[in-house]
């Protein structure tokens, strides 16, 4: 990643940032961008300029994070409805419906995004695109039982498909223990169907085609900051 590709990421994010209020549920976003905003909503607390404030994060790595940095933790069970979310995407279309999961938190993401009133998405504008699927694969997290079933059917829909790997050369497994498949579709023409597709699949647990849950983009670049909402689009 280039200094000025992390500049533009670190002012979307401190801008995501303050938009958070004292007294809310927020939900704390994984990946390189997402955790700029926990590191900057860190310093408003300890600053004092925020107070009575407690975080949903989406992944493990991100609570570790947020408990190293002192931001008090919350769960679902305990407080069920989230004030604001923010997080990163891999890719944005128009209509800021998105692709999430290059990070592997997809299924904690999405689960933390539903919940929430505000999602708020932080990138650069290296992740806008005309049409998802035309610069990212789609992550699909699989129950292990089902993984080899679960990738021939991909395969029947006309995807590359790719396990995930980790470093050290084994799978890949997600913070619920599950598998990923990288699904590369090319651009795809109606993400809402491949959605109800991949929904219908027992072994697939989510997807990462997030549709509809974005409220705000924040995006930044050479020119400065956007923040654009779906109507923006109409």
């Amino acid at each position: 990643m280039s200094e000025r590709t992390q500049g533009y990421k670190q002012r979307a994010a401190e801008r995501a940032a303050e938009l958070i209020e004292s007294g809310m549920v927020v939900g704390l976003g994984t990946g390189s961008t997402a955790i700029l905003a926990v590191r900057r909503l860190a310093q408003r607390l300890e600053s004092g300029e925020l107070t009575d404030l407690v975080g949903v994060p989406t992944s493990e790595a991100t609570a570790a994070e947020a408990r190293k940095l002192g931001i008090p933790l919350t769960t679902l069970d305990d407080r069920p409805t989230v004030d604001l979310t923010i997080d990163g995407a891999d890719e944005v279309d128009p209509r800021l419906d998105l692709i999430k999961g290059g990070g592997g938190a997809l299924l904690r993401e999405k689960i933390v995004a539903q919940a929430s009133a505000r999602v708020i998405i932080v990138v650069d504008e290296g992740k806008l695109s005309p049409v998802l699927g035309t610069k990212w694969a789609v992550p699909i997290e699989v129950v292990p039982f089902g993984l080899r079933t679960e990738a021939l059917f991909l395969e029947e829909l006309g995807a590359t498909v790719e396990p995930r790997l980790a470093g050290n050369g084994d799978y890949f497994l997600s913070d619920s223990g599950n598998k990923i498949l990288d699904a590369n579709f090319g651009p795809i023409e109606d993400a809402q169907e491949l959605a109800w597709l991949l929904e219908e699949r027992a072994a697939i647990v989510t997807h990462g085609l997030f549709l509809g849950l974005a409220t705000e983009v924040i995006v930044a670049g050479p020119d400065g900051l956007r923040e654009l909402k779906p109507e923006d689009d109409e």
